[in-house]
């Protein structure tokens, strides 16, 4: 590994490219098909399945398993698809140890559930290579519906419009379409550029047209958007980043975690992308998880990530911070950011220890600085560029169970819209039950 000053004043820690192949390789191999029948027989098919329940998307998963396990992957992935299109990447992405895994009766009797996600990999993997699609798109009904976004709620919904019979139109601001699953998901839990395969699959259901550059407020309006389309859908996420809120944020090199993400996702050379000596990443999420772990395979030295509540409360699950962990990531909890302060080229994160007392959090007077190189926010998104038009619930798009907003034929899903997690599988759910009942106002 190559330690010395960059042109940018940050010490690196980049390792050499062979090195960071190895690092950035797919962090589960795909299951083989004598492994996969192995995983299904563990099983016991339930009736009621607790797992089914646990699933945002609510994927038969005894059945798609009990496919799997009779040798017919092709149709176990039609059983996935029919809830979920974007499978593929919730196999790889989704919190599985949280929600179907968690609630599994191996894992409540045995401490060890069946591979849910895996097996879902296995099967969707198997009908994607095939370069076919298990749908076919209904006879056209006339109407159309314009997106805002490409992300996974947006490209839910509009592959359910489209086997529907919809003409669909999505309005992406970026020059490239998937969204989160493009540009906020670490690289080694999506490799080989499996979001735009991905994209290329779904999309080939046809009726799907993205117009990419197309920024909401720049290019084009709700107003416009209404106008060309007999309803509107918006999932186009959150794109604005919580502040620290701390003296010295506005520092180089203290940048968002999201940005981090993303360039390194889109880099083709990863050995050029920059990574400091000593790195601190500040907040408790899954983002914050993924900047931490990815600067350590880039080859940091120190990697921190500081948390300003106890380990029970972070949002990045048991099975995240482990991973972040056994990568060399330490974690301090209970400590909350003061200030960024630099002399000369050195920089340091002065810290706050804190407790929670009766459900509020406080200092307890002590404290303490840790040197970085790079500072990493992580503390959250919010919205952005959102319609005048449309009320805010929240910082959010207000919706409805269905999805439906305060405008008139227009919905919203996803991370943008109040209520669900921020998560890709619930994000799909909520894309797909829009189309459903955007489907049911323009018939009827």
């Amino acid at each position: 590994m190559a330690n010395s000053l960059s042109t940018s004043g940050i010490v690196s820690g980049r390792k050499e490219r062979q090195d960071l192949s190895d690092s950035f390789s797919d962090l589960h191999e795909p299951l083989s098909d004598h492994e996969a029948l192995v995983a299904a027989d563990r099983c016991y098919f339930c009736h009621d399945a607790p797992c089914v329940t646990a699933c945002p998307t609510s994927i038969d998963i005894p059945l798609f398993i009990r496919q799997i396990s009779t040798g017919t992957p092709e149709a176990s992935a039609k059983t996935i698809f029919s809830q979920n299109i974007l499978g593929g990447m919730c196999a790889r992405v989704c919190p599985t140890e949280t929600l179907c895994e968690e609630v599994c009766v191996r894992e409540v009797a045995e401490g060890k559930p069946v591979l849910i996600g895996q097996l879902q990999r296995y099967a969707t993997d198997t009908l994607m290579a095939e370069g076919t699609h298990p749908f076919e798109r209904a006879a056209a009904t006339g109407k159309s519906v314009g997106i805002v976004g490409a992300g996974p709620a947006g490209l839910a919904c509009a592959h359910k419009l489209a086997t529907l019979g919809h003409d669909v139109t999505i309005y992406e601001a970026r020059q490239k379409g998937g969204g989160l699953n493009e540009f906020g998901i670490a690289a080694y839990k999506a490799v080989n550029d499996f979001a735009q395969k991905e994209l290329d699959w779904l999309l080939s259901i046809g009726g799907i047209t993205i117009k990419y550059g197309v920024a909401l407020g720049e290019d084009i309006t709700l107003a416009d958007v209404q106008t060309d389309h007999d309803a509107v859908f918006f999932g186009m996420g959150l794109s604005g980043v919580n502040a620290l809120g701390c003296e010295g944020e506005d520092l180089e090199h203290v940048v968002d975690a999201v940005s981090f993400i993303s360039d390194l996702r889109q880099a083709n050379d990863l050995a050029k992308v920059e990574i400091g000596r000593n790195v601190v990443v500040i907040g408790g999420g899954m983002t914050a998880v993924d900047a931490a772990v990815q600067s350590k395979l880039l080859g940091a030295q120190d990697v921190t990530l500081v948390y300003r509540r106890g380990k029970e409360s972070m949002s990045a699950s048991v099975y995240e911070q482990e991973l972040a962990t056994s990568n060399g990531v330490r974690i301090i909890y209970n400590a909350q950011p003061m200030k960024v302060a630099k002399n000369g080229k050195a920089m340091s994160v002065e810290f706050a220890y804190t407790k929670t007392k009766k459900g509020k959090l406080t200092r307890t007077g002590e404290s303490f600085s840790l040197p970085a190189d790079q500072v990493f926010k992580a503390i959250g998104q919010n919205l952005t560029g959102a319609p005048e038009a449309l009320k805010l619930e929240n910082g959010k798009i207000a919706v409805d169970e269905n999805g439906r907003t305060s405008a008139p034929k227009v919905w919203a899903g996803g991370d943008c819209a109040s209520g669900g997690d921020d998560l890709t599988v619930t994000a799909v759910a909520e894309g797909r039950d829009a189309a459903l009942d955007i489907h049911a106002t323009l018939l009827g």
